[in-house]
């Protein structure tokens, strides 16, 4: 089985690592940076709370020279998916299938979804209709990325906990692709049940990343911080809420109520959500993926969105201002 890690972050390192640790699979990784050279230089690490593993996987900044694969896995954020499409076109055979581990809406929804929406394109997250075009949605694999894993240095994964990748056919059909990429996965030391309802699994994830991202953001604060103060964990709710509605106009059954689900992401605690993590780093946040596309479904499915339409012009804006320096920073 051949298995290209298309963006070996924290995430893509964490499962070529393991992986390749397994031996029962041909990894490589599409790297790029300090991080490529030092994969090539002393192998990938991954550390966490049982010790630390070292493995050699094949690392390029090259796609074409790696030759087609079985599985392409993208591990890159949704809004960096157009710019590597020319690279990955070259990993791909007749029978390729792409893995999709972003967060947010995925570009293929509608892809064999069924009902009055089927075949209908996200342009907040596929402008222009340009990844369905160029990968083919009939090669997509979705994939929910529950593990929480960062780069500690170039070439070192610190992984700090999770272990679920639930997997999932557009479809629902638990097609022999996905079920041999699931027993690489558990091989590999991971729960990767396939799912009949992948969509499901996103919305559940989804249902916190459209509120409690952008609220980060704005706020500077940790997910215990806005789910302890009432005011943030009203707007939080609110725009849970308007999420829930429209996924359900979508066929979506949620299996918890909304408070549960922020009660679930008090009890981790102090932690920064990934869009904060982004904004400080001056990176780009998933603005898109996580709040665009869902105020998006709500146009499609005549679902108000007065909270998320609020917050997404909000953190569109913090996206584009320059952070002030405090007054602790000025003094040094």
């Amino acid at each position: 089985m051949r298995i290209c890690i298309f963006g070996a972050g924290a995430i893509g390192g964490l499962v070529a690592a393991k992986l390749a640790a397994t031996g029962d699979a041909k990894v490589s990784v599409v790297a790029r940076g300090p991080h490529l050279a030092a994969i090539r230089q002393n192998g990938l690490t991954v550390r966490d709370a049982a010790g630390e593993t070292n493995v050699s996987v094949r690392a390029t900044d090259d796609p074409s020279e790696l030759g087609p694969q079985d599985y392409v896995f993208v591990a890159l954020k949704a809004h960096s998916v157009p710019a590597i499409l020319p690279g990955l076109v070259a990993l791909l055979g007749p029978d390729t299938a792409v893995v999709t581990a972003q967060n947010g809406v995925p570009w293929w929804y509608f892809h064999r979804s069924g009902g009055p929406y089927e075949g209908h394109r996200v342009e907040a997250v596929d402008p222009g209709g340009r990844i369905w075009d160029t990968i083919g949605p009939e090669r997509a694999i979705g994939c929910v990325v529950h593990p929480a894993a960062d780069i500690e240095a170039p070439g070192i994964i610190r992984h700090t906990e999770g272990d679920r990748l639930p997997l999932g056919e557009p479809s629902g059909e638990k097609s022999e692709r996905t079920l041999a990429l699931s027993r690489a996965l558990v091989a590999a030391g991971f729960r990767a049940p396939v799912r009949p309802q992948i969509r499901s699994e996103i919305w559940i994830k989804l249902w916190g990343n459209v509120s409690l991202n952008p609220i980060s953001a704005l706020t500077g604060a940790t997910l215990a911080a806005i789910c302890g103060d009432d005011g943030t964990r009203a707007v939080a709710r609110q725009m849970m809420l308007e999420a829930q509605a429209i996924a359900e106009k979508l066929g979506i059954r949620f299996p918890i109520d909304v408070d549960k689900r922020i009660a679930g992401a008090a009890e981790v605690g102090e932690h920064k959500t990934s869009m904060l993590q982004d904004l400080e780093l001056g990176r780009p946040m998933e603005i898109d993926a996580l709040v665009t596309a869902v105020q998006e479904l709500g146009r499609l499915t005549d679902s108000p969105t007065p909270t998320i339409d609020t917050v997404l012009g909000l953190v569109r804006l913090r996206a584009v201002t320059p952070l002030v320096p405090t007054l602790s920073d000025q003094a040094k």
